[in-house]
């Protein structure tokens, strides 16, 4: 499914056109992105946790040249699925 895909989709569960589902979309998005900017976790129960985890600087090797290269420290998103989507998907 893609952005599109999913707008139609809110549009035909909500009651909403689709102009309105797709601005309550990207709303919801710029809200995500914003929290874990701000270093925030953004929890919806039974859905999942949005969260931001830090990941260490390593070591790397550059698979041209073979060479070891340092990977800098830096953060990713990450999405942690809640319980009750984990039923729906295994459908419990």
């Amino acid at each position: 499914m893609n952005k599109t895909d999913l707008i139609n989709s809110i549009a035909s569960k909500s009651g909403l056109n689709k102009k309105n589902s797709e601005a309550a979309l990207n709303a919801f998005i710029a809200s995500v992105e914003e929290a874990l900017q701000a270093g925030d976790k953004v929890v919806l129960v039974g859905f999942g946790t949005f969260e931001v985890r830090q990941r260490a600087e390593r070591k790397g090797r550059n698979p041209q040249t073979k060479q070891e290269i340092t990977i800098p420290a830096s953060y990713a998103p990450v999405f942690k699925a809640g319980k009750g989507l984990k039923d729906k998907v295994n459908k419990k």
